[in-house]
């Protein structure tokens, strides 16, 4: 049995990445789900063979490969039976050069939303769970106010700065082309559309998906960090309408960081809205 094919989901948080997840693995060839601890023990391993570290100068360039595709394989062993392994993680937009050396064929799939929008998102989940102080904020200080929540959650090493700050290198680097870049708005509003164009980017032969039966959570996970319905998908893929919690300066001050939008100085393959808006096409895809 030859090896799964290897691709990434990546991007900015509360942006459709477990959604996207949990449709592609409803092609019974693919494999599919929320963020993996493949990443943080990529990461670790990484930490082990570099400089200053104990082992890296008896590790040659090719046992650091060997070693590194060896935690992908054991890690899905059980998944072999699939032809696509998608794994998710926010981390793979600044591991670009890694994991093209290591999966030359590699794709990867950057979700995103308006900044202020996920910022509002992640403050309704947070509100939803008054009784908890969730992981996402080290201490009183940084979760006493949304101004300070939301502060926290901007700054370049925690989650939204961080996977932001991870896809504008992506985003502008000279691996560009091996990424895709899917707004949440047109994944929720026209799905099938948007998926077609995923099927295409990846070169994979089109599955019939169904957009009103949708199932995936991991309520466990969810509860450890705090945050009770983070990983929860609707069972319909459909757009909503609201309001956003955020004050209106608040959500003015990361309503404009949407830099995905221009493409003069990308090769990254957007699916974005044209005109007529209505109507969904891809830029480079």
């Amino acid at each position: 049995m030859s090896a799964p094919r290897f691709h990434f989901i990546s991007g900015l948080p509360r942006s459709g990445s477990t959604l996207l997840a949990a449709l592609l693995r409803q092609n019974p060839r693919f494999h599919g789900g929320m963020t993996s601890p493949v990443g943080g023990l990529f990461m670790g391993m990484l930490n082990q063979f570099g400089a200053g570290s104990e082992f890296g100068p008896v590790l040659t360039h090719e046992q650091r490969k060997r070693l590194l595709l060896g935690l992908f394989h054991s890690y899905y062993a059980d998944q072999f039976d699939k032809e696509v392994i998608f794994d998710t993680n926010r981390q793979w937009c600044a591991k670009l050069p890694a994991i093209l050396d290591l999966f030359p064929n590699a794709k990867v799939i950057a979700c995103v939303r308006n900044v202020a929008w996920v910022m509002d998102s992640i403050e309704r989940l947070y509100r939803g769970n008054p009784y908890e102080t969730t992981k996402l904020f080290n201490d009183e200080s940084e979760r006493i106010t949304v101004y300070s929540r939301v502060d926290t959650l901007a700054q370049r090493n925690r989650l939204v700065g961080y996977a932001w700050g991870a896809l504008k290198d992506a985003y502008y680097g000279e691996h560009a082309r091996a990424l895709l870049v899917i707004d949440y708005d047109l994944l929720v509003s026209a799905p099938e559309h948007v998926l077609r164009l995923v099927y295409q980017f990846l070169g994979e032969p089109w599955f019939e998906h169904d957009f009103a039966h949708v199932e995936y959570d991991a309520p466990e996970f969810d509860q450890g960090l705090g945050l009770k319905g983070l990983h929860k998908v609707r069972p319909k893929v459909e757009a909503s309408v609201r309001r956003t919690v955020l004050p209106p300066d608040l959500f003015e001050q990361y309503a404009h960081l949407d830099f995905w939008k221009d493409s003069q100085y990308s090769e990254a393959n957007v699916i974005r809205l044209t005109r007529p808006a209505r109507n969904i096409d891809s830029d480079r895809a």
